[in-house]
């Protein structure tokens, strides 16, 4: 390394760990904060559901294709460099969302946002592993993980309370002045280094994963306008297919691959990767579909939406430490069914609540039970997933394991969507038929209500009929969003259900051996 641990003074590594607990916070802020205003966003940009799709999923696809690779360049150049760098490509995006004049331009901007992220994430943890040592290293995570954990319960909050009073854009200006700082305290931060091996960058691993996910997902969500028949679609489904192909068969092959196949010979390390795959798609299908019940069906402010979600990040924040020392007494397979399939349960709640009622009685329940299922899985599925590998690839197993969460969310908001628009557009084709009008005012209406169907909730009735009409409509539009809700959410208990399935068949319930570089087993 550039630099030695034990010739930092105090102060420097004080610098070290507030630049960092910065920088996370203005993503995981970021992170927190966009869901919540995306109801609110539609409105004022007149989008689409397809378009809100990809506001969240241009920022996924780029953070989760390219994490692992940013790690990558931070050892290879530097990982202040590359720390300072995603900050100020993420500060830049941030300006360029909140100017954003239309959704196309805001899509771009969330995808430059995403790139750095990729960039600045994985250089927050590695910057203070290569800063503290032993014990002190504990307590820096440590403190790290508290702070971030708390920048993330009160950004559902913040959004809702700054989308509601001030604009949606200012949910993006945030990050201008805490962008600011970190650059400031960055300056104190020294840099580091991996001289001690040889770095072969793999881009081209980095280039397949980006056009393999990019195309699966353009697939499915364009699907939801034109059907899997179209020719784009079948293209593009097809591209991510043979893409993807050819990223397994590349890492299978490079001489430094960014995500070694020799790591999945641990059938545990596979097994949490899968379980955290169907688990944080499960869980992105939820953060993403129930700001838009909550807003445009059951009519709460943006900062009630915000506030809803809070139970839930409070468990995770509150019970992460006890939760992590079940691991030491239980061992790691107790916990990884038992909390799945309690989030199981949890996404289940949420298909019951129909329109209207009192929040406590309606979904906190479902953020109740959720926040606790996920609270038990989340510190063993960590410990799972690093204790699967040897020492020499602790890092790298935690950034492909961030990296498939990731993947679990962006191809959950674009296969739920599909899910949502069958079902929605299927009840409201039996509420038309099924209007008090003569047959010409029902194929007038359906006519009308075409282009709006995309919208979903957000879906406008047509203004050249009758007002009795109007309000059957209206009435059909947030019926036939709330049965998608409904299956969607019902999916995601399925997911979940069949993640618990994967911990009770494929983790290990003994002391977990460890895989080395060479895929031989380490340790009895």
């Amino acid at each position: 390394m550039a630099t030695r641990v034990a010739t930092l003074s105090k102060a420097t590594r004080t610098w070290v760990l507030a630049g960092t607990i910065l920088g996370s916070s203005m993503v995981f802020i970021d992170g927190t904060v966009v869901n919540i205003a995306l109801p609110v966003i539609q409105s004022a940009l007149h989008a689409t559901a397809i378009d809100m799709q990809w506001v969240v999923n241009a920022y996924t696809l780029f953070l989760a294709a390219l994490m692992i690779v940013g790690g990558s360049l931070g050892d290879h150049f530097g990982r202040r460099r590359m720390f300072v760098t995603g900050t100020v490509i993420f500060a830049l995006a941030s300006v360029w969302c909140g100017f954003a004049p239309n959704i196309n331009q805001l899509i771009l901007a969330r995808g430059l946002q995403g790139i750095g992220s990729a960039l600045l994430t994985p250089g927050s943890l590695a910057i203070i592993s290569a800063t503290f040592e032993g014990k002190e290293r504990g307590h820096a995570i440590g403190t790290w993980s508290g702070f971030t954990a708390i920048t993330a319960a009160i950004g559902p909050v913040l959004g809702g309370v700054i989308a509601q009073y001030l604009s949606w854009r200012w949910i993006f200006f945030i990050n201008i002045p805490l962008a600011i700082a970190v650059v400031a305290v960055s300056a104190g931060i020294p840099e580091s280094r991996d001289d001690e091996k040889v770095h072969h960058l793999d881009y081209a691993g980095a280039l397949l994963a980006t056009i393999g996910l990019g195309g699966l997902t353009y697939g499915l969500i364009n699907a939801g306008a034109v059907g899997f028949g179209d020719r784009a679609v079948i293209a593009a489904l097809a591209l991510g297919v043979l893409a993807l192909a050819a990223f397994i068969a590349v890492e299978a092959r490079a001489r430094a691959p960014m995500m070694p196949l020799t790591l999945f010979a641990s059938r545990t390390f596979s097994g949490a990767n899968l379980l955290t795959f169907l688990l944080y798609a499960a869980l992105g299908g939820v953060l993403f579909f129930v700001p838009f019940d909550l807003i445009q069906v059951q009519h709460y402010t943006p900062t009630e939406a915000g506030l809803s979600l809070l139970p839930f990040i409070a468990f995770m924040v509150l019970l992460s430490r006890w939760a992590g020392g079940l691991v030491a007494q239980y061992g790691s397979k107790l916990p990884l069914i038992i909390g799945p399939t309690i989030a199981a349960v949890g996404f289940a709640l949420f298909a019951l609540p129909g329109v209207g009622g009192s929040y406590w009685t309606t979904f906190f329940p479902a953020v109740f039970v959720l926040g606790l299922g996920m609270a038990i899985t989340v510190a063993p599925l960590t410990t799972t997933v690093l204790e699967a590998v040897d020492e020499e690839h602790v890092g790298l197993a935690s950034a492909i394991n961030n990296a498939v969460s990731r993947a679990g969310g962006l191809f959950s908001v674009a296969a739920l969507s599909l899910v949502v628009l069958f079902v929605f557009n299927m009840r409201l084709d039996a509420s038309i038929t099924a209007l008090h009008a003569p047959p010409p005012l029902t194929a007038h209406v359906a006519a009308k209500m075409a282009p709006e169907r995309e919208k979903l909730a957000a879906a406008q009735p047509p203004q050249d009929v009758p007002a009795q009409i109007r309000d059957e409509l209206r009435s059909a539009i947030l019926v036939a969003y709330q049965s998608g809700f409904r299956a969607a959410m019902l999916v995601g208990s399925v997911l979940a259900l069949a993640s618990a399935i994967i911990a009770a068949v494929l983790i290990e319930g003994k002391p977990r051996q460890k895989v080395g570089s060479s895929g031989t087993k380490i340790g009895p």
